[in-house]
């Protein structure tokens, strides 16, 4: 099985961008958000649970109501907790499997919410992404056509982009000043040097 390594950063912070200039250098990379919306779309499981604990209308025509469960869960933090707890699971579980298929010394697996949340279970190091708070702001407008209070809401129920920092092992500095691939690349070779100890 391929060490398992996070990448992690705050909404808008770029880390799907990192995430594909590892893709493109040959590592393989697992996308645990998207991952989780297929779970919850195709889980029957799964599935039975949202309904039983946020009603018949978080899907519409057998497909998940994003906007219903966002608004739900974003307004209660109980909610979002019984909501991750129903999903994370068979996220971290998805994962582990699809990293026991990999053959590359290390691969990557892309979430938001490593800390917030138990899903850093058998992730080996973890990569945060960095960005200015006004530039990510202005990314998730831009890229969800959404308002600054709607991207405040959201960013409100990660931890601080200092304290994810601190947790992180390693940082890429994505500000739009600071070239990513030379990062990405030191990073890789620091990655491949783990192998050999």
């Amino acid at each position: 099985m391929s060490r398992i390594i996070g990448l992690t950063g705050g909404i808008g912070s770029g880390k799907s961008t990192i995430a594909k200039v590892f893709a493109t250098m040959g590592i393989p990379v697992f996308d645990a958000d998207a991952t989780a919306k297929h779970i919850m779309n195709d889980n029957s499981e799964i599935k039975g649970k949202l309904i039983e604990n946020f009603g018949t209308a978080v899907y519409v025509n057998d497909i998940l109501n994003r906007e219903y469960l966002a608004n739900i869960v974003f307004s209660d933090n109980f909610k979002l907790e019984l909501l991750n707890s129903i999903v994370h699971p068979a996220t971290i579980q998805a994962a582990k499997d699809w990293a026991s298929k990999q053959n590359t010394p290390y691969v990557i697996k892309e979430a938001a919410l490593f800390f917030e949340s138990a899903s850093s279970q058998g992730v080996e190091k973890i990569i945060g992404v960095s960005a200015p708070l006004s530039l990510r702001i202005h990314r998730v407008m831009k890229r969800d056509n959404c308002t600054k209070e709607e991207v405040a809401k959201r960013m409100s129920h990660q931890i601080s982009e200092t304290l994810k920092m601190k947790l992180c092992d390693y940082i890429i500095v994505n500000d739009d000043q600071q070239l990513v691939v030379p990062q990405v690349i030191a990073l890789h070779e620091k990655l491949l040097s783990l192998n050999k100890i």
